[in-house]
């Protein structure tokens, strides 16, 4: 090597290793830092664009999620309304039945009507108080509600049941005025209680497949997200060994490059 004080080759060689080790610190704490691999396409441009992709279906699936999550809402209160009506059409029928005694006198069938006559618009108060997010499904005003199932727009239907007294349950013009009246209450309690109880076999079938299909979302983002970090965590034990060693390997380069600078030293001995 020739022995010049104008080109330093040593230095210059021992400075490019430096600069390498620095950079390659530079990346080990980037990674240390956001605990990601691939932090930017810079790092792997095709794992990168694979990982946004799988972060897009993540939140598309969060999404629908959401309205899952909002839409069984909906069905669990139309269900405990729905039971709750179930059970005031026992007492109906109970109140009926004992109103169909003739030998009533006057003030006991008042009492009864009066009994059903309440029992009755407390069910009208449940149904318009059925109602989550501004929908109801039991009072008539909905037909279907529409759930977004699949961020590709897919959906599922949950039907409506109508149970308001007059128009779903037909119960709006019966009293307990007369025994005659009572045999004609019993007959329309007895076809909406049937009715009722259907409606709510379908909306807690309806239920438990949007519980289900909650459920499967749930564990599908669960599973996407860990795909994720498959193909972008940094492992951080990995990491650390591999910072350390840089840390070392600077030292070196360091020392290596003090002596390199010291070289052209040694030319004046050769004019003493």
């Amino acid at each position: 090597m020739v022995m010049s004080i104008n080109t330093n080759v040593g230095a210059m060689l021992a400075l490019q290793n430096l600069n390498k080790t620095n950079r390659q610190m530079f990346d080990v704490q980037n990674r240390i830092n956001t605990g990601l691999r691939v932090a930017g396409p810079k790092d792997d441009g095709a794992i990168f664009a694979i990982a946004q992709n799988m972060r897009g279906e993540v939140r598309g699936f969060m999404a629908v999620r959401t309205a899952l999550n909002n839409s069984i809402a909906i069905v669990d209160v139309a269900i405990a309304a729905g039971e709750a009506i179930s059970d005031i059409l026992i007492e109906m029928k109970e109140k009926t039945v004992a109103a169909m005694d003739q030998s009533l006198d006057t003030t006991s069938r008042n009492a009864l009507n009066s009994d059903f006559t309440a029992l009755r618009d407390q069910i009208t108060n449940i149904v318009n108080n059925a109602e989550f997010n501004g929908s109801n499904l039991l009072n008539g005003t909905l037909t279907a509600l529409t759930v977004l199932a699949n961020p590709d727009g897919t959906s599922m239907t949950v039907t409506s049941q109508d149970m308001s007294v007059s128009n779903g349950l037909g119960l709006a013009a019966n009293d307990l005025t007369t025994s005659t009246n009572a045999i004609a209450a019993l007959s329309a309690i007895n076809i909406a209680a049937t009715q009722v109880n259907q409606d709510l076999g379908l909306l807690g079938t309806r239920g438990r497949s949007l519980d289900t299909h909650g459920t499967f979302v749930g564990k599908l983002i669960d599973a996407l997200r860990t795909g994720v970090g498959n193909l972008v965590d940094a492992d951080l034990a990995e990491e650390s060994a591999r910072l350390q060693s840089l840390q070392i390997k600077q030292q070196l380069g360091l020392q290596a490059l003090s002596i390199a600078n010291a070289a052209p030293q040694n030319i004046l001995q050769l004019f003493q």
